[in-house]
């Protein structure tokens, strides 16, 4: 679109404190201090060609799920567990992970799917949570959210979902005291540890599925 935008890690990291796509481009632009800034029609066009962009990068196939994801949906799933997924992307997104990394049915295993742009307000807005639990129709405390970053843990936690944080490269040095425990990865959770704590539902972040009853 003849910008000379270039996002690095460290750009990234910090513009991930802006939960949702467009809004990232629109406070990278905003903090440019450039006029003329770009139209609302020019910010969803620039994220429409970024996630097929993304797309075609996950088609590849070099971009596996983290370590513990597939095994801790299959255990949900083995033991009667509902999952869902509460996420600000975009549901093009999610289908073009999740497609290549669980199958193309992947969205028959979950009893709820929420994207960003179906509430008013994204993470974190607890408003993702919420619509999730109406959708399951079960209440908050019988569900666990998986989550990585301290605006999941917030949006969840304002809805009453206890939160499990799986630990990541862009997340790591952010303040997760008020989860219920902090992982590395969902390999850290046994099968064991999960079935012994026992939940209806499942909820979870973008990229990273859940175990119990999961929005």
């Amino acid at each position: 679109m003849g910008l000379d935008w270039s996002w690095g890690r460290s750009i990234y990291k910090r513009l991930l404190k802006t939960a949702g796509g467009k809004e990232r481009i629109r406070a990278f632009d905003r903090s440019r201090q450039k006029a003329p800034l770009l139209s609302d029609h020019d910010i969803v066009e620039l994220h429409r060609l970024k996630t097929e962009r993304y797309a075609e990068l996950i088609a590849s196939g070099n971009c596996p799920l983290r370590p513990g994801v597939l095994a801790t949906l299959r255990s949900a799933r083995q033991r009667g567990q509902r999952l869902a997924i509460a996420t600000t992307t975009s549901p093009g997104n999610i289908g073009a992970l999740l497609s290549v990394a669980i199958g193309r049915d992947w969205a028959e295993q979950f009893d709820a799917v929420v994207a960003g742009d179906e509430v008013s307000r994204k993470k974190p807005s607890p408003d993702v949570y919420f619509e999730v639990l109406r959708r399951l129709a079960i209440s908050a405390s019988d569900c666990v959210a998986i989550e990585d970053s301290r605006n999941g843990l917030l949006a969840a936690s304002l809805a009453s979902v206890p939160v499990v944080i799986t630990r990541s490269v862009y997340f790591d040095d952010e303040d997760f005291s008020e989860a219920l425990v902090s992982v590395a990865d969902l390999a850290e959770l046994s099968s064991e540890a999960m079935a012994a704590n026992p939940i209806n539902g499942a909820v979870e972040g973008k990229n990273r599925p859940p175990g119990r009853a999961s929005a």
